[in-house]
C-alpha cells in the first residue's frame, strides 16, 4: 500500500514536470521566432555597385605580339682613307638627310685635284700649239707633205683625248675630295659613335662610324593565325585596318597605324601569316626592336549587348551575373559571353538591354537578397560611383 501511495507520487511529479517543461519550451520558440522575424525585419539591405547594360558597336580587334622594324637602317662608313679632322653629331641625335657628320683630313685629296687640273691646262696648251702648226701645214698647200698633214692631225687626236681623259680625272679627284665631307645618307636617330677624332679610317673597313635608323615612318611586325586570313583580306580590300601597338602588359597604348602588307605565304611550321602595319610615330613612342602588343580591327560589331566584364562572374555550373530587379531584389541569371575586351563583354545571351547588372558587391549576395544600389561609371578606368 504504501510503495502504491509512493509511486503515483513520482508519476505525477514527472507529469508536472512535463507540462512545465512543454510550456517553457513553447514560449521560448514563441520568443526566438519572434526575435528572429524581427532581426530579419530590421536586416539591412547589402549595398552592391550596378551598370545598365547596353547596346553599343563593339570593336572586334585580332590580338598578337609584335617587333618595331625600322624602315631603313644605314652604317656610316668612310668612302676613302684618312685621319678624322671633326665629328659633328651627338650620340642619339636626330639627324637629316644631307646633314654633315664628320670631315676627313681633305689636304691629300685637294692635292690630287689641284694636279689633275693642271694636267688638264697642260696638255689644252699642247694642244692649242698643234692645232696651229696644223693650220700652218694646212696653208703650205702642195709644200707640206700628207705624211705630215695626217701626223699633225693624230697629235690633235690624241691631245683632245688626253684633255677628256684629263676632264675624267678632275671629276675622279673632286668626287674623292668630296667624300672626305660625311653626310647623313638618311634622316634618322644616330646610335653610338664608333671611331673618335684622329683616327685614321679606311674604306675597306667594315666598323664603320656611326649607324642611323630611320624611326619616321616605322613598322611593327607581327603575326596572325592563319584561320584569320580570309577576314584580314576581305577587310583590307575595302580599306586598311587601324592596327594598335601597346605595351606588351597591355597598359598603355603608344601609337596607331595601318596594316600595309600581308605576307605572300603561310608559315606551315606555325599556321600563322606575318603583317607588317606602318605607324608615323612623330611622338617616337616606337623605338627600333621594341616588342609591342598589337591589336588589329577586323570589324565592328553593331548593336552588341555590352557589360562590363565585372558583371560576369565565373561559377560550377558556368558564367551567371546578378540582375536588380523593380523591387531592389537580386535575381540570377545564366549568361553566354562572346567576346571581351577592354574591361567590356558582349553577351549574347541571359541578359537584355536597360536591364541593371552588379559589378560590385556579389560576394555578398544571394539570389532574392535586397540591395542597395549604386551606379558604378561607364568607363571601366574609373572607380567612383554616384548614388542613384
Amino acid at each position: 500500500m504504501k510503495k502504491s501511495r509512493t509511486t503515483r507520487w513520482i508519476l505525477l511529479a514527472l507529469v508536472v514536470a512535463g507540462l512545465g517543461y512543454y510550456g517553457w519550451q513553447r514560449f521560448h520558440g514563441e520568443n526566438q521566432e519572434a526575435t528572429n522575424s524581427a532581426q530579419k525585419a530590421a536586416r539591412p539591405a547589402v549595398r552592391v555597385n550596378v551598370a545598365t547594360v547596353e547596346k553599343a558597336d563593339f570593336p572586334v580587334y585580332l590580338t598578337s605580339l609584335g617587333t618595331v622594324q625600322a624602315f631603313n637602317m644605314v652604317l656610316v662608313r668612310s668612302r676613302v682613307d684618312g685621319q678624322i679632322d671633326k665629328i659633328t653629331f651627338k650620340e642619339g641625335q636626330l639627324v637629316k638627310q644631307g646633314d654633315l657628320l664628320a670631315e676627313i683630313d681633305p689636304r691629300p685629296y685637294q692635292a690630287t685635284l689641284d694636279q689633275a687640273k693642271a694636267k688638264k691646262e697642260q696638255d689644252e696648251a699642247n694642244l692649242a700649239n698643234i692645232n696651229l702648226d696644223l693650220q700652218r701645214f694646212i696653208k703650205l698647200g702642195e709644200f707640206a707633205t700628207r705624211q705630215q698633214l695626217d701626223t699633225q692631225r693624230s697629235s690633235v687626236s690624241q691631245l683632245t683625248a688626253q684633255i677628256a681623259a684629263d676632264a675624267a680625272a678632275i671629276a675622279n679627284a673632286q668626287t674623292q675630295l668630296d667624300y672626305t665631307t660625311i653626310k647623313a645618307p638618311i634622316s634618322g636617330v644616330v646610335g653610338l659613335r664608333q671611331v673618335d677624332v684622329g683616327n685614321i679610317v679606311n674604306a675597306s673597313t667594315q666598323t664603320g662610324i656611326v649607324t642611323i635608323t630611320q624611326i619616321e615612318p616605322i613598322a611593327v611586325i607581327f603575326t596572325a593565325p592563319e584561320t584569320q586570313l580570309p577576314d584580314i583580306k576581305d577587310a583590307q580590300g575595302a580599306t586598311p585596318l587601324k592596327t594598335i601597338a601597346i605595351t606588351t602588359d597591355g597598359k598603355r597604348p603608344l601609337a596607331e597605324g595601318t596594316l600595309a602588307v600581308v605576307n605572300n605565304q603561310v608559315d606551315s611550321t606555325s599556321g600563322t601569316i606575318r603583317l607588317k602595319a606602318v605607324f608615323d610615330n612623330k611622338d617616337h613612342a616606337l623605338w627600333p626592336g621594341q616588342s609591342v602588343s598589337t591589336r588589329l580591327l577586323v570589324s565592328t560589331l553593331k548593336n552588341a549587348m555590352v557589360v562590363p566584364d565585372e558583371a560576369v562572374q565565373h561559377g560550377t555550373s558556368g558564367l551567371y551575373a546578378f540582375v536588380v530587379g523593380q523591387d531592389n531584389k537580386a535575381a540570377l541569371r545564366k549568361v553566354k559571353v562572346s567576346l571581351s575586351i577592354d574591361g567590356r563583354s558582349v553577351i549574347e545571351q541571359g541578359l537584355s538591354p536597360g536591364e541593371k547588372v552588379i559589378v560590385s558587391g556579389q560576394f555578398k549576395v544571394a539570389p532574392g537578397t535586397l540591395v542597395s544600389t549604386a551606379v558604378a561609371s561607364s568607363d571601366p578606368a574609373e572607380t567612383k560611383v554616384r548614388q542613384e
